[in-house]
C-alpha cells in the first residue's frame, strides 16, 4: 500500500497480524531482546523509558533507537538513531508497537514506522518496511502457537543465483528436495543437502515466493526460505530459528553446514547472525 500522509508532513505505513497468545506472552516476544531474537533478528531492549533497543542485521549493521513510551504489555514507541536504517541524512523514524487482546486467546500486533518530510525520498523504504514484516510476522505467530517462551538460537546463510528469480527459486527448492511441497506436507531434505525434517507451514507463490517450514530435526523450530531480486543477481536467503535446550549445540553443528552448503550450489559468500 501507498505510504500514507498527512498535512502536518508525517509519514507512515501500518502492518499488523494477529498472533496467537495473552498479552503478556506476546509483549515478551517483541517487546524483549531474546524474544524479539527468537522470531527477527538479534536483539538488545533495556525495558524501560530511556531505554536503548538495538536490532543487530549482520557485522555492523546494529539499528539503535530510543525508547520513548513504555506502557507493558500494550504498547512502546521508539525513536531511531541516524535514520533509523534510511541512510545518514534520512529523517529520525519513530516505531509504534501495540498489542491488542482478542477475544479466543489471540492479539493483535501492530507496527507503526513514521517520519516527518516534506519529501518524498525515503517512502521506498518505509514501503519495503511494510513488505518485509508479513513474513517475519508469520514466523512470529508460528513461534507463539508452538514454542511460546522457549530458549532460542538462530543463523542465517545466503547464496546467490543468476536471474530471472523464478528460476533462481527453482534451483535452491530442487537441491534442498523440496520441488513440489504443498501446505501440511511433512518433508526431509534431499541426500546430500544438510539434514532436516518439517512439516510445511507456508508456500508462497508469485512475487512473494517463500518456504516456512516448523522444523522436528535438527531440533524443533522454524526455518524460512526465499528469494529477493539484488541487481543482476538473486538474493538466496536461509534463516533457522531453533528453540530448547539442545538449541544453541544444534546451531553450532548446522552453521557450517549450511554454509558449506549455500557457498558450493550458490556461491557468492554468505552471511551469518546468531542469538
Amino acid at each position: 500500500m501507498p505510504v500514507k500522509k498527512d498535512a502536518s508532513g508525517r509519514r507512515w505505513i501500518s502492518v499488523e497480524a494477529e498472533v496467537p497468545g495473552t498479552p503478556e506472552q506476546v509483549w515478551k516476544a517483541i517487546a524483549s531482546g531474546p524474544g524479539i531474537a527468537a522470531w527477527f533478528v538479534p536483539s538488545t531492549v533495556e525495558e524501560r523509558q530511556g531505554g536503548l533497543a538495538t536490532a543487530s542485521f549482520g557485522p555492523g549493521m546494529d539499528s539503535a533507537a530510543t525508547i520513548t513510551q513504555w506502557d507493558p504489555p500494550h504498547r512502546f514507541v521508539t525513536q531511531s538513531r541516524e535514520g533509523g536504517g534510511l541512510g545518514p541524512d534520512a529523517p529520525s523514524v519513530a516505531d509504534e508497537w501495540t498489542v491488542e487482546a482478542r477475544s479466543g486467546g489471540t492479539c493483535i500486533v501492530r507496527v507503526v514506522h513514521s517520519l516527518y518530510s516534506d519529501k518524498d525520498d525515503w517512502d521506498n523504504q518505509l514501503e519495503g518496511f511494510e513488505s518485509g514484516w508479513p513474513s517475519f510476522f508469520r514466523i512470529l505467530r508460528l513461534y507463539l502457537q508452538h514454542f511460546p517462551g522457549e530458549v532460542s538460537s538462530a543463523f542465517s546463510a545466503m547464496g546467490m543465483a543468476p536471474k530471472p528469480r523464478p528460476e533462481a527459486w527453482k534451483a535452491l527448492m530442487g537441491a534442498l528436495g523440496m520441488a513440489e511441497p504443498r501446505q501440511g506436507d511433512k518433508v526431509r531434505s534431499a541426500p546430500g543437502a544438510p539434514a532436516f525434517s518439517a512439516v510445511v507451514e507456508r508456500l508462497g507463490t508469485g512475487e512473494h515466493q517463500e518456504l516456512l517450514l516448523r522444523l522436528t530435526e535438527p531440533a524443533p523450530g522454524t526455518a524460512h526460505f526465499f528469494p529477493m531480486d539484488m541487481g543482476e543477481q538473486v538474493f538466496l536467503s536461509v534463516r533457522f530459528y531453533l528453540y530448547g535446550e539442545k538449541a544453541a549445540a544444534a546451531v553450532a553443528a548446522e552453521e557450517p553446514r549450511w554454509h558449506s552448503w549455500m557457498g558450493e550450489h550458490f556461491p557468492a559468500g554468505d552471511t551469518v547472525f546468531k542469538c
